[in-house]
């Protein structure tokens, strides 16, 4: 028997079964008070966001800086306090919970951080670093079994079980980002957010850890939020994708459909950007610049957000507030011109 298959899988779940929903999610930010005494300033983050993800399967959360899409991971772990909306996990809605209860609940829902270098501690060994969130939710109480199962973690992500001994700053990123999965992993999650994963690191490199989190997710049974802003690796990882703008949920399908045919035009744009290895269909395909800049959080347009920059944009689209709306089976789309 190998090593991997010493760690305890997650017990077989029913196919399609919903292990978190989050409906009408929102978070703001009060900035204190106005400018010459004026009303407080609101930063609306995320306003209104809803999704679904089943177990077994990983909804990719894309979209440009500053969406929204890292505070909507945020919220889910509860390390931002949600201003509205329910985020139900395993039939708990997870705002409404004791901090007791909550606590019980972060051992089955973990995150792998963006930065791999600030999310660990440079005072602590690696093995330190594993050991602690088995000790702390009581899952290996035995201090010698604590550190065979550090081994056998190190060795699951790719690492050699010497690599214990070692701090963070005496690895490379690949290798810290390679921690960081094996802490969150450490606690036996059910969920796990994934919060730009490889987004600090090399191509190469990057290839490498998403190929670790497929094989891991199939292995352990695992269920994904992918929070990305890179399409390639979206597609690459996701079964699902769900587009944002500017605190709202744009446009969410299954991945085939998004890539082959997008609906909502900042999906078009988003995804015309993206290069093709191919120079021939590079060179012929039609790009879709949108015009403008972003609108900021703090003065968000009226209507749709996105009708400032979009070359579909009638006059109805300045005062209506589009709904995530199915058009057709299983792609939802915000948008009164889909």
């Amino acid at each position: 028997m190998s090593v991997a298959e010493n760690l305890p899988e997650a017990p077989p779940q029913a196919a399609g079964d919903v292990i978190l929903e989050v409906r009408d999610l929102t978070k703001h930010f009060h900035l204190g008070g106005g400018l010459f005494g004026g009303p407080p300033a609101v930063v609306k983050a995320v306003d209104g966001v809803s999704f679904s993800i089943r177990r077994g399967e990983t909804l990719g959360l894309v979209g440009e800086s500053g969406c929204g899409k890292t505070t909507t991971g945020r919220c889910i772990l509860l390390l931002e306090q949600p201003t509205g909306g329910q985020v139900i996990f395993e039939g708990k809605d997870l705002t409404k919970l004791s901090p007791a209860e909550i606590r019980v609940v972060r051992r089955k829902i973990q995150v792998i951080f963006q930065d791999p270098y600030s999310s660990l501690n440079p005072r602590m060994t690696i093995g330190q670093m594993l050991d602690e969130p088995m000790a702390v939710h009581g899952i290996v109480p035995e201090r010698r079994a604590r550190q065979d199962r550090v081994r056998e973690l190190l060795t699951v992500v790719g690492l050699l079980p010497s690599m214990a001994s070692r701090y963070p700053h005496e690895l490379s990123g690949g290798q810290r980002q390679r921690v960081g999965i094996a802490r969150a992993l450490a606690t036996e999650p059910s969920l796990i957010i994934c919060d730009e994963p490889v987004s600090a690191l090399d191509v190469s490199i990057q290839a490498q850890i998403v190929n670790l989190l497929e094989n891991l997710q199939e292995q352990f049974h695992l269920t994904y939020l992918f929070v990305a802003h890179d399409l390639s690796v979206v597609r690459h990882i996701s079964d699902r994708v769900a587009v944002m703008y500017l605190g709202k949920v744009a446009e969410i399908t299954d991945r085939t459909a998004l890539y082959a045919e997008p609906l909502h035009p900042y999906t078009q744009a988003l995804l015309s950007a993206v290069p093709i290895p191919d120079p021939e269909i590079e060179s012929h395909r039609q790009r879709m610049v949108l015009g403008g800049e972003v609108p900021s959080a703090l003065n968000p347009p009226s209507g749709c957000v996105f009708h400032p920059r979009c070359p579909i944009a009638i006059e109805d689209c300045k005062r209506i507030v589009p709904e995530v709306r199915e058009v057709r089976p299983g792609h939802r789309v915000a948008c009164i011109r889909v």
